[in-house]
């Protein structure tokens, strides 16, 4: 029972609901302009649920490896760094989610799209595979982006931007309606950047003695905390700009009942450090995913169709 428990903290279920954040908006954007499809949505949901589990694991080991899981690091104890797995371990569960990802993801295409080799698959196929890459590329390898600082960017094009538009392009296939998604994408890239913004601020001491150059740690915790205002408030003012640019009905602004979580999470973000910061992780990774799943809900309701 021991070893189970360790598998499911290795999957990391506090940060999968922000794989999802991104699938609800665009969804949201689809069906507000009455195109939808269930198969399409549980397919995405599985899709994206499946690479943010790879990209996890592939995290802890790279971490692992390069010894920044150790007994210093503040977050909970990881199943490499207690000795209960060992590397051959991930690399197996890292095949498996990777396959999986990969036989998801091109069913999910198929369903969308009716084909694999029109221009809309193609495109979507080469999305996916750059993301199974980048998700692999995080922390393992010889150099490996998360090290230098390119974290932030890749959650934020990847979490943010591909899966929303994404998302919004597989239930409706016009390129030019892509603009309609940037906003509200990038309003849940910014979020969910700030989650990976608390964990390095909550690691920084630990990361830098490690090599791990996050963000946070090239700019230090005062400007990383000016950061994360910065990725909160500008979650909320792209959301806002999209519902002005877009207003249809009250309903729009449904999402606003998140304000009060946002306000409180800021204040504990400025007063806290260390080990103040862990429980900061959950509370904004499931703020963003009401954040997103009311304004979706909110774009729906407001629709005519």
């Amino acid at each position: 029972m021991e070893k189970i428990g360790y598998y499911i903290r290795t999957l990391r279920p506090r940060t999968l609901p922000l794989s999802v954040s991104g699938i609800l908006v665009g969804s949201g954007i689809a069906r507000a302009q009455c195109a939808f499809s269930w198969p399409v949505f549980i397919l995405a949901l599985l899709t994206t649920l499946l690479l943010q589990i790879l990209c996890n694991i592939a995290n802890e080991l790279g971490d692992g490896l390069k010894g920044t899981d150790n007994e210093n690091r503040l977050g909970p104890a990881l199943a490499l760094q207690e000795d209960v797995f060992t590397p051959a371990t991930y690399y197996r569960l890292i095949a498996f989610f990777a396959l999986a990802s990969v036989a998801s993801g091109i069913l999910l295409v198929y369903e969308a799209f009716g084909s694999l080799w029109s221009q809309e698959a193609l495109s979507l196929l080469c999305a996916g595979a750059v993301a199974l890459a980048a998700a692999l590329t995080y922390t393992l390898g010889r150099k490996p982006y998360g090290y230098r600082g390119w974290g932030d960017l890749s959650v934020f094009l990847f979490f943010g931007l591909l899966s929303t538009c994404g998302a919004y392009f597989l239930l409706c296939p016009d390129f030019s309606g892509l603009l309609s998604c940037l906003l509200p994408a990038s309003s849940a890239g910014l979020f969910i950047t700030g989650v990976l913004n608390v964990n390095n601020m909550r690691d920084i001491e630990n990361d830098a003695l490690f090599g791990k150059r996050t963000l946070a740690v090239k700019i230090g915790l005062k400007r990383a905390k000016r950061y994360h205002f910065f990725l909160i408030s500008g979650g909320w003012a792209c959301m806002l700009a999209h519902t002005l640019l877009t207003f249809s009905s009250p309903w729009n602004f449904l999402y606003a009942a998140c304000l009060p979580l946002s306000i409180a999470h800021l204040r504990r973000i400025a007063a806290g450090q260390g080990r103040e910061l862990d429980p900061q992780l959950k509370q904004l990774s499931l703020s963003t995913l009401l954040f997103c799943f009311l304004a979706a809900a909110g774009m729906v309701a407001g629709a005519s169709c």
